[in-house]
Protein backbone atom coordinates (compact mmCIF):
# COMPACT_ATOMS: atom_id res chain seq x y z
CA UNK A 1 0.00 0.00 0.00
CA UNK A 2 1.13 3.45 -1.02
CA UNK A 3 1.19 6.85 0.69
CA UNK A 4 -0.14 9.29 -1.93
CA UNK A 5 -0.42 13.23 -1.24
CA UNK A 6 -2.76 14.69 -3.68
CA UNK A 7 -2.76 18.64 -3.78
CA UNK A 8 -5.76 20.63 -4.30
CA UNK A 9 -7.84 17.78 -3.91
CA UNK A 10 -11.18 19.41 -3.57
CA UNK A 11 -11.55 19.96 -7.25
CA UNK A 12 -13.10 17.86 -9.96
CA UNK A 13 -9.57 16.32 -10.42
CA UNK A 14 -8.11 16.31 -7.58
CA UNK A 15 -11.22 14.76 -5.63
CA UNK A 16 -11.04 11.60 -8.80
CA UNK A 17 -7.34 10.92 -8.25
CA UNK A 18 -8.38 10.87 -4.81
CA UNK A 19 -11.10 7.73 -4.87
CA UNK A 20 -8.90 6.70 -7.80
CA UNK A 21 -6.10 5.59 -5.46
CA UNK A 22 -8.32 5.54 -2.35
CA UNK A 23 -9.48 2.15 -3.81
CA UNK A 24 -5.51 0.75 -2.92
CA UNK A 25 -3.87 3.47 -1.02
CA UNK A 26 -3.29 5.40 1.71
CA UNK A 27 -4.55 8.99 0.37
CA UNK A 28 -3.66 12.59 2.02
CA UNK A 29 -5.52 15.30 0.19
CA UNK A 30 -4.73 18.72 0.50
CA UNK A 31 -7.18 21.59 -0.03
CA UNK A 32 -6.74 25.35 0.68
CA UNK A 33 -10.07 26.96 1.48
CA UNK A 34 -12.77 24.60 0.64
CA UNK A 35 -13.09 22.62 4.04
CA UNK A 36 -16.90 21.64 3.59
CA UNK A 37 -16.00 19.43 0.18
CA UNK A 38 -12.72 18.30 1.92
CA UNK A 39 -14.79 16.38 4.86
CA UNK A 40 -17.07 15.08 2.08
CA UNK A 41 -14.60 13.81 1.01
CA UNK A 42 -12.54 12.36 4.12
CA UNK A 43 -12.98 8.13 4.75
CA UNK A 44 -12.39 5.08 2.79
CA UNK A 45 -8.59 5.90 2.85
CA UNK A 46 -8.62 9.67 2.32
CA UNK A 47 -7.44 12.07 5.05
CA UNK A 48 -7.45 15.57 4.43
CA UNK A 49 -5.13 18.91 5.38
CA UNK A 50 -4.66 22.10 4.63
CA UNK A 51 -2.35 23.88 2.95
CA UNK A 52 -1.29 26.59 0.89
CA UNK A 53 1.22 25.76 -1.81
CA UNK A 54 1.83 29.33 -2.61
CA UNK A 55 2.66 29.69 1.11
CA UNK A 56 6.05 28.40 2.12
CA UNK A 57 5.59 27.93 6.07
CA UNK A 58 2.37 26.26 5.03
CA UNK A 59 4.06 23.74 3.07
CA UNK A 60 6.41 22.62 5.28
CA UNK A 61 4.10 22.56 8.40
CA UNK A 62 1.88 20.10 6.26
CA UNK A 63 4.23 18.24 4.42
CA UNK A 64 6.40 17.69 7.85
CA UNK A 65 3.34 16.44 9.98
CA UNK A 66 2.68 14.32 6.85
CA UNK A 67 5.85 12.56 7.02
CA UNK A 68 6.14 12.29 10.99
CA UNK A 69 2.72 10.20 10.43
CA UNK A 70 3.30 7.95 8.00
CA UNK A 71 6.97 8.35 7.56
CA UNK A 72 6.86 8.19 3.84
CA UNK A 73 5.17 10.04 0.58
CA UNK A 74 5.84 7.59 -2.34
CA UNK A 75 3.62 9.28 -4.76
CA UNK A 76 3.35 13.13 -5.49
CA UNK A 77 0.10 14.51 -7.49
CA UNK A 78 0.56 17.98 -7.84
CA UNK A 79 -2.64 19.30 -8.95
CA UNK A 80 -3.86 22.51 -7.20
CA UNK A 81 -4.27 25.49 -9.49
CA UNK A 82 -6.11 28.46 -10.36
CA UNK A 83 -7.36 29.79 -13.66
CA UNK A 84 -7.76 32.92 -15.30
CA UNK A 85 -9.27 33.95 -18.61
CA UNK A 86 -8.40 37.93 -19.44
CA UNK A 87 -6.27 39.32 -22.36
CA UNK A 88 -3.19 39.80 -21.55
CA UNK A 89 -3.32 43.61 -22.11
CA UNK A 90 -5.84 43.62 -18.82
CA UNK A 91 -4.05 41.34 -17.16
CA UNK A 92 -2.76 43.28 -14.08
CA UNK A 93 0.73 42.50 -12.44
CA UNK A 94 -1.08 40.88 -9.34
CA UNK A 95 -3.37 38.41 -11.27
CA UNK A 96 0.36 37.75 -12.97
CA UNK A 97 1.99 36.84 -9.77
CA UNK A 98 -0.56 35.32 -8.44
CA UNK A 99 -0.77 32.90 -11.22
CA UNK A 100 2.76 32.04 -11.20
CA UNK A 101 2.50 31.52 -7.42
CA UNK A 102 -0.08 28.98 -7.29
CA UNK A 103 0.39 27.15 -10.81
CA UNK A 104 4.42 27.04 -10.91
CA UNK A 105 5.64 27.89 -7.80
CA UNK A 106 3.36 26.17 -6.00
CA UNK A 107 4.75 22.88 -7.61
CA UNK A 108 7.96 23.69 -6.56
CA UNK A 109 7.26 24.60 -3.01
CA UNK A 110 5.64 21.04 -2.65
CA UNK A 111 7.97 19.15 -4.84
CA UNK A 112 10.99 20.68 -3.05
CA UNK A 113 9.57 19.37 0.74
CA UNK A 114 8.64 15.74 -0.56
CA UNK A 115 11.27 15.14 -2.62
CA UNK A 116 14.08 14.67 0.08
CA UNK A 117 12.50 11.57 1.66
CA UNK A 118 12.19 10.14 -1.70
CA UNK A 119 15.47 10.23 -2.53
CA UNK A 120 16.74 8.82 0.83
CA UNK A 121 14.56 5.60 0.05
CA UNK A 122 15.58 5.82 -3.66
CA UNK A 123 12.08 5.21 -4.80
CA UNK A 124 9.23 7.44 -5.73
CA UNK A 125 7.07 9.13 -8.04
CA UNK A 126 5.65 12.69 -9.01
CA UNK A 127 3.07 13.43 -11.38
CA UNK A 128 1.77 16.75 -12.32
CA UNK A 129 -0.76 18.44 -13.34
CA UNK A 130 -0.06 20.56 -16.32
CA UNK A 131 -2.88 21.76 -19.43
CA UNK A 132 -2.85 21.17 -23.05
CA UNK A 133 -2.71 24.95 -22.64
CA UNK A 134 0.58 24.59 -21.41
CA UNK A 135 1.95 22.86 -24.48
CA UNK A 136 0.02 24.80 -27.02
CA UNK A 137 -0.77 28.36 -25.42
CA UNK A 138 -4.03 29.44 -25.35
CA UNK A 139 -5.61 33.24 -26.39
CA UNK A 140 -7.01 35.15 -23.62
CA UNK A 141 -5.00 32.59 -21.48
CA UNK A 142 -1.63 33.73 -21.41
CA UNK A 143 -0.73 33.56 -17.48
CA UNK A 144 -2.30 30.18 -17.29
CA UNK A 145 -0.26 28.85 -20.48
CA UNK A 146 3.02 30.28 -19.55
CA UNK A 147 2.37 29.05 -15.85
CA UNK A 148 1.12 25.58 -16.99
CA UNK A 149 3.93 25.81 -19.88
CA UNK A 150 6.53 26.22 -16.53
CA UNK A 151 5.54 22.96 -15.15
CA UNK A 152 6.05 20.86 -17.98
CA UNK A 153 9.55 22.44 -17.91
CA UNK A 154 10.15 21.69 -14.60
CA UNK A 155 8.53 17.93 -15.32
CA UNK A 156 11.23 16.84 -17.56
CA UNK A 157 14.63 18.93 -15.68
CA UNK A 158 13.61 17.32 -12.54
CA UNK A 159 12.94 14.01 -14.75
CA UNK A 160 17.13 14.03 -15.42
CA UNK A 161 17.85 15.26 -11.73
CA UNK A 162 15.84 12.95 -9.72
CA UNK A 163 16.45 9.93 -12.18
CA UNK A 164 19.64 8.32 -10.65
CA UNK A 165 17.58 8.18 -7.37
CA UNK A 166 14.76 5.67 -8.84
CA UNK A 167 11.98 8.75 -8.73
CA UNK A 168 9.78 9.36 -11.60
CA UNK A 169 8.66 12.51 -13.00
CA UNK A 170 5.51 13.26 -15.44
CA UNK A 171 2.99 14.99 -16.24
CA UNK A 172 -0.76 15.07 -17.34
CA UNK A 173 -1.42 17.76 -20.02
CA UNK A 174 -5.76 17.51 -19.93
CA UNK A 175 -7.43 19.09 -22.27
CA UNK A 176 -11.34 20.54 -21.88
CA UNK A 177 -12.35 18.43 -18.88
CA UNK A 178 -15.90 18.94 -17.58
CA UNK A 179 -15.31 20.81 -14.52
CA UNK A 180 -16.13 23.74 -12.43
CA UNK A 181 -13.07 25.32 -13.46
CA UNK A 182 -14.26 25.43 -17.17
CA UNK A 183 -17.67 25.47 -16.71
CA UNK A 184 -17.68 28.51 -14.09
CA UNK A 185 -16.30 30.45 -16.91
CA UNK A 186 -17.15 29.05 -20.43
CA UNK A 187 -20.72 29.35 -21.62
CA UNK A 188 -22.32 26.51 -22.71
CA UNK A 189 -22.05 27.85 -26.21
CA UNK A 190 -18.10 27.89 -26.32
CA UNK A 191 -18.54 24.41 -24.29
CA UNK A 192 -19.93 23.09 -26.67
CA UNK A 193 -17.50 24.67 -29.75
CA UNK A 194 -14.90 22.77 -27.72
CA UNK A 195 -16.21 19.64 -27.77
CA UNK A 196 -16.93 19.65 -31.30
CA UNK A 197 -13.45 20.70 -31.83
CA UNK A 198 -12.27 17.89 -30.06
CA UNK A 199 -11.70 15.00 -32.63
CA UNK A 200 -13.63 12.62 -29.34
CA UNK A 201 -16.38 14.91 -30.02
CA UNK A 202 -16.93 15.16 -25.82
CA UNK A 203 -15.42 16.93 -22.85
CA UNK A 204 -13.26 14.76 -20.45
CA UNK A 205 -14.08 13.38 -17.81
CA UNK A 206 -11.85 13.78 -14.31
CA UNK A 207 -11.96 10.16 -13.49
CA UNK A 208 -9.94 9.79 -17.27
CA UNK A 209 -7.80 12.37 -16.20
CA UNK A 210 -7.31 9.85 -12.85
CA UNK A 211 -6.67 6.96 -14.15
CA UNK A 212 -3.98 8.84 -16.16
CA UNK A 213 -2.52 9.99 -13.39
CA UNK A 214 -2.32 6.79 -11.84
CA UNK A 215 -0.66 4.98 -14.95
CA UNK A 216 2.46 7.67 -14.65
CA UNK A 217 2.86 6.95 -10.95
CA UNK A 218 2.68 3.25 -10.98
CA UNK A 219 5.32 2.70 -14.33
CA UNK A 220 8.66 2.80 -13.21
CA UNK A 221 10.21 3.09 -16.76
CA UNK A 222 8.64 6.24 -17.95
CA UNK A 223 10.04 9.54 -17.08
CA UNK A 224 9.86 13.46 -18.47
CA UNK A 225 6.81 12.72 -20.43
CA UNK A 226 4.12 15.07 -21.13
CA UNK A 227 0.93 12.44 -21.15
CA UNK A 228 -2.01 14.55 -23.28
CA UNK A 229 -5.30 13.48 -21.96
CA UNK A 230 -7.26 16.08 -24.51
CA UNK A 231 -9.44 13.39 -26.74
CA UNK A 232 -6.93 14.07 -29.33
CA UNK A 233 -7.62 18.14 -29.11
CA UNK A 234 -4.14 18.67 -30.55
Amino acid sequence: MSVVLITGGTGAIGAAVAEEFAETDDVILTYNRNQERARELMGNNILCAPMDIADVDSVEETIGNVLREFSRIDILVNNAGISLIKPFLDTTAEEWRRMIDVDLNGVFNVTREVAPSMVRRKSGAVVNVSSVWGVHGASCETAYSAAKAGVIGFTKALAKELGPSGITVNAVAPGVIDSPMNTAHLSPEELRELAEETPLGRLGKPSEVAKAVRALAENRFITGQVLGVDGGFY
